[in-house]
């Protein structure tokens, strides 16, 4: 039909119901969400066309990064074009009919379990660790069992067909995961002067004080650095990259300033993405 917009295929990690998965919906309600098993198929669906984007975990509030990400994410040939933070909100999800007062046993992410650590022991529930939320709550809903519950997202609960016995029940409101899209082709922001975020990784020259010297550029220019992780690369001790993400745009005088500065003290360099900086919903 002439003038029907066609859907786009968004990838991410995880079963439907995954809070990857509810911060798609968020992002892209009228597109189809793609789930994929791994990271690597994630990143892999947008490669082969099979995706149009990829809405990928970085890091959490809580838990600080995601380790297979930062290893993943330069050598995918993506780009970031934007991010976003997804409030994690945890749901106790039981049979249709159940009561809060029957469940026994609870199921979910060995992570989310320890996101609602007061709440499970206020109720005396015995744990069950498994590999994900949303799995969870579909084995919840497969094995017919009133006395267990899963904990997951609400989203969760809607597709499996649970219900919601409380909300809520995280012991950190404030847990939140800072998403980014990925696309195969870059669409970097404009420098209009609205806040945008560079992120790109490097490796310094092996000479003593470059890292040092190599961060002097952004300080002496006020550029902020919001990021700066380093990880190995290749199982080399001795070949550190690092992850940074700093505001401002290349095209600013003093980003493009700090950036050439640390360019004499680096032997990799590569831009990731130039994106809007997301807003933090509290």
């Amino acid at each position: 039909m002439l003038g029907q917009i066609m859907s786009r295929n968004i990838a991410f990690q995880g079963e439907p119901g995954a809070f990857s998965h509810a911060a798609v919906q968020s992002l892209y309600p009228r597109d189809k969400a793609l789930p994929c098993l791994t990271f690597e198929d994630t990143i892999g669906a947008v490669q082969s066309g099979g995706a149009d984007l990829a809405v990928v975990p970085i890091e959490n509030s809580l838990y600080g990064r995601i380790a297979d990400i930062h290893h993943l994410l330069p050598e995918s040939g993506l780009f970031i074009t934007g991010e976003h933070f997804q409030p994690i909100r945890m749901a106790l999800l039981g049979l249709p009919g159940a009561t809060l007062e029957e469940i026994r046993t609870v199921q979910s992410l060995s992570v989310a379990l320890g996101q609602c650590r007061r709440f499970i022991a206020g109720h005396k529930f015995a744990k069950v660790n498994a590999v994900d939320t949303a799995g969870s709550a579909r084995e919840i809903s497969e094995r017919g069992d009133p006395s267990c519950a899963a904990i997951a997202s609400v989203l969760a609960g809607k597709i499996y067909g649970l219900k919601v016995l409380a909300e809520n029940i995280e012991d950190a409101d404030h847990n939140t995961t800072r998403f980014l899209i990925m696309s195969a082709k870059p669409v970097n922001a404009k420098p209009d002067g609205a806040a945008v975020k560079t992120t790109f990784v490097f490796r310094v020259r092996n000479v003593p004080a470059a890292l040092y010297k190599a961060m002097g550029g952004f300080a002496t220019n006020g550029v902020n650095m919001t990021k700066l992780e380093s990880y190995m690369v290749g199982g080399n001790f001795t070949a550190t990259q690092f992850y940074a993400d700093i505001e401002g745009h290349p095209d600013d005088r003093a980003v493009a300033l700090a950036m050439e500065e640390l360019g004499f003290f680096t032997d990799y360099l590569k831009v990731l993405g130039v994106y809007p900086a997301a807003r933090i919903d509290k």
